[in-house]
């Protein structure tokens, strides 16, 4: 390369105090090691938005499938009264409605929902406590349980009763959350979560899925093995290379091109297409059984399509878990997302109206049927940390489009038959660029303090080892009265709840500094080190990307006093001007939201 292409993407690093630049430095194109935080200059063209849309659905489709499938694998044939494809469309119809919402009014950050893995467990003690089994005890080993299917056990078609009791679960935890939010809790408790609360519980939210990842991946090594070297090879080698957008036409033809980073921000399309195709030239191309069945090509979800969700004691139960773990895992997300995108703590406001309108989103999965919640998923924030790119444009097309698949149960169908080698690919490298970043949340406090060096080891350790020694225990947990029994074994076996609140407890009761505890000077932030380095005014233009859309804020006087904890303060609701702005007029792209690019200006920008 002799010289730099003309009208390089603009890029900006985190922490950088400097405008944003082109990017003519050869040494800054060609090294590729160099992954600064980067963004394009504006919203993203809708081609782009829609290929970067795609991607988010085929990370939320290694989701979907992984929850619904380690749900129903141990269904016996004809279990079920409904088709597995139409449990996917209406999850995939609420994780949609729930992400527009989100976007919109929520925590206003392009956080895509989906079914978390915080919901299976609760779901699975649910249904295993409930399901005819029978011991049997292979020689001096420990006692195994099998489910009961011989001639003399009864009770089988309770399987479509327990699938009801874990959507009446489902919508318990919906409705916690919904309570939560509108009374604050999560702003009250947010402020007081630091980097040694955060970052364990980061840590723990990439490790906890590694027993999906290996299986799904061990259907076939060879393929998962090659989507991770392609995904590896797009996003870092050659994550720097800048081509343009039509490299079909001469340079001439269109002197005023911008070049983009195309391998990076395809990072997750490319690979999974590829390795798709070659599964399927070699046959291996296989649908679960438990994911098969005919499926119509319409439909319209609706509350008791099959039945209502079943309210017990027992489901009450495993709907407190459910709220307590997606809660935690959400705020997480918020936290993390704010980070990647290099905007300030998310606002008290912007965390109960988040958490508030993620319960309305399981209430409703709830409703149609699904045995699955939704909530802000990690691997999809992942996602966006690997393609180094967030816009509420494309969150909100994904939204659209998981509407759309989920009134199709047969378009549904045709992400199950994505190989399970490729699903778990995809989610093994988001996950580990979660746990990466739960590594670099470390850099905020002092690491090297005793103090913080204890309630680091013990969160991470103890959140790992209870889990893991109540799958193995010989015993099943037992105190005589079954709701007990299912909401403390659903507690001890969540991974992220225990993570974060054996970090909340041990951050909050251990006395330190506030520098050692690295929250700066007295100012309850986990990004206040990141925030202190940004202009005064920077600092307030990305307070705004939180706030709710112009429209919205008319109506905060007229909301009872009690949940006025979802709007702004006043004094946060207008710039240095001293006017209220509509958030996010600048740009939709939210890392590079302050800055113009240059020929452009901030009329251009509101204009978009």
């Amino acid at each position: 390369m002799s010289r730099s292409p003309p009208n390089a993407i603009q890029l900006r690093s985190v922490g950088s105090q400097s405008t944003m630049a082109s990017l003519p430095q050869l040494s800054a194109v060609q090294n590729p090691s160099s992954h600064s935080w980067t963004s394009l200059c504006g919203s993203p063209p809708w081609g782009l938005s829609c290929l970067l849309a795609l991607q988010h659905i085929l990370v939320l489709a290694s989701l979907l499938c992984a929850s619904h499938l380690l749900l129903l694998q141990s269904l016996p044939a004809g279990g079920l009264s409904s088709s597995p494809a139409q449990l996917l469309a209406s999850s995939l119809f609420s994780c949609g409605v729930s992400t527009a919402l989100q976007t919109w009014m929520g925590s206003r950050l392009p956080l895509i929902q989906a079914p978390s893995l915080e919901f299976l467990i609760p779901g699975l003690v649910l249904t295993s406590q409930k399901l005819p089994l029978t011991t049997r005890t292979p020689g001096n080993s420990s006692l195994v349980l099998r489910l009961c299917g011989g001639p003399g056990c009864h009770g089988l078609e309770l399987w479509n009763t327990s699938l009801r009791e874990v959507s009446g679960a489902v919508v318990v935890s919906g409705l916690l959350q919904v309570t939560l939010g509108l009374f604050g809790g999560p702003g009250h408790l947010f402020p007081h979560c630091g980097p040694l609360v955060l970052a364990p519980s980061l840590i723990v939210a990439g490790l906890s899925a590694h027993r999906e990842v290996t299986l799904f991946c061990s259907a076939h090594w060879g393929l998962a093995s090659l989507l991770i070297l392609l995904m590896v090879v797009c996003s870092q080698h050659l994550g720097s290379r800048l081509l343009p957008p039509h490299p079909w036409r001469p340079a001439s033809t269109s002197p005023t091109h911008t070049h983009i980073p195309v391998f990076r921000l395809l990072s997750v399309l490319i690979p999974v297409a590829c390795v798709w195709i070659i599964s399927a030239l070699l046959g291996l191309s296989i649908i679960p059984r438990e994911l098969s069945a005919e499926a119509p090509w319409f439909w319209l979800p609706h509350p008791a399509e099959w039945d209502w969700p079943l309210l017990t004691p027992r489901a009450l139960a495993a709907g407190i878990s459910m709220a307590l773990a997606a809660s935690t895992s959400s705020l997480g997300c918020y936290a993390l997302c704010g980070q990647l995108l290099h905007l300030p703590s998310p606002p008290p406001h912007a965390c109960s109206r988040g958490l508030s309108l993620e319960g309305l989103g399981s209430v409703l999965a709830g409703l149609l049927g699904s045995p699955m919640g939704t909530a802000s998923s990690f691997p999809n924030v992942g996602t966006v940390s690997l393609l180094q790119a967030g816009s509420r444009r494309v969150a909100h097309l994904v939204g659209l489009l998981c509407v759309a698949l989920g009134l199709s149960p047969r378009l549904v169908q045709l992400l199950t038959t994505i190989p399970l080698p490729v699903l778990g690919g995809v989610l093994g490298v988001t996950q580990a660029v979660v746990l990466s970043t739960g590594f670099s949340s470390f850099h905020l406090a002092d690491i090297d303090s005793g103090r913080n060096v204890f309630i680091v080891g013990f969160s991470i350790f103890m959140a790992l080892l209870l889990p893991r020694w109540f799958r193995e225990a010989p015993v099943l947990l037992s105190t005589g009265w079954s709701p007990l029994d299912v909401l403390l074994h659903s507690l001890l076996t969540e991974p992220i709840f225990l993570a974060g609140l054996l970090g909340f407890f041990l951050e909050n009761t251990i006395p330190g500094t506030q520098l050692e505890r690295g929250l700066g000077q007295g100012l309850p932030s986990s990004f206040t080190a990141q925030e202190v380095r940004m202009p005064q005014k920077s600092r307030e233009e990305a307070a705004q990307e939180y706030e709710l859309p112009f429209s919205i804020q008319n109506l905060c006087p007229c909301i009872p006093q009690p949940l006025r904890c979802l709007c702004p303060l006043p004094e946060d609701s207008g710039n240095e001007e001293g006017g209220p702005s509509e958030p996010g007029e600048t740009a939709d792209l939210l890392p590079g939201f302050g800055e113009q690019c240059p020929g452009s200006s901030r009329e251009e920008l509101r204009s978009q």
